[in-house]
């Protein structure tokens, strides 16, 4: 055998060793928005700051920020759930031009892995609306759909509230 036979035998069987291991997992993709009676800097001023989602959220009792200041990318924050439980983020972008920030998900309990989400805040004809979106992949043994129906809960309850904040 010559050695480029051996090369591409090596990279298919490598291909197909990812593909059949479950190395190659789904990226799982979850949007949710609200529409919002305000305009869009009145939403952004109650979602802006990465350190005061216990403000808003209401899974969330409390925001700690453990590296970093607040609004600067690199910043590092736990968030405690009401239940207890702790998720560690890192602040990825921070654009308040125009009403947008990212972060990643580095630890938590979640079923989910490779974890980045954006928030942002649009003009709308009712006012302004409120997108959150990530992408992820689901934890080894987590259904993807389970993964992205948790994910969405999350949201769900964060963005009615924000609705309910905002009247």
């Amino acid at each position: 055998m010559t050695a480029l036979l051996v090369r591409r035998i090596a990279v298919a069987l490598a291909v197909a060793l990812c593909a059949t291991s479950g190395f190659a997992a789904n990226v799982v993709s979850v949007k949710e928005k609200v529409e919002l009676s305000v305009p869009p800097d009145k939403a952004w001023d109650l979602i802006k700051d990465f350190d005061s989602w216990h403000t808003w959220h209401p899974m969330v009792a409390s925001t700690e920020i453990i590296s970093g200041k607040g609004n600067t990318r690199g910043t590092v924050r736990i968030l405690t759930t009401k239940d207890g439980a702790r998720i560690t983020e890192t602040l990825v972008h921070y654009q308040p031009k125009i009403f947008s920030y990212t972060y990643r998900i580095t630890d938590s309990p979640l079923p989910v892995t490779d974890y980045a989400s954006t928030i942002s805040v649009k003009a709308a004809k009712s006012g302004s609306v409120v997108t959150w979106s990530s992408h992820f992949k689901a934890k080894e043994g987590t259904p993807d759909a389970e993964a992205a129906k948790v994910m969405r809960g999350i949201y769900t309850a964060g963005l009615g509230n924000l609705k309910e904040k905002l009247k």
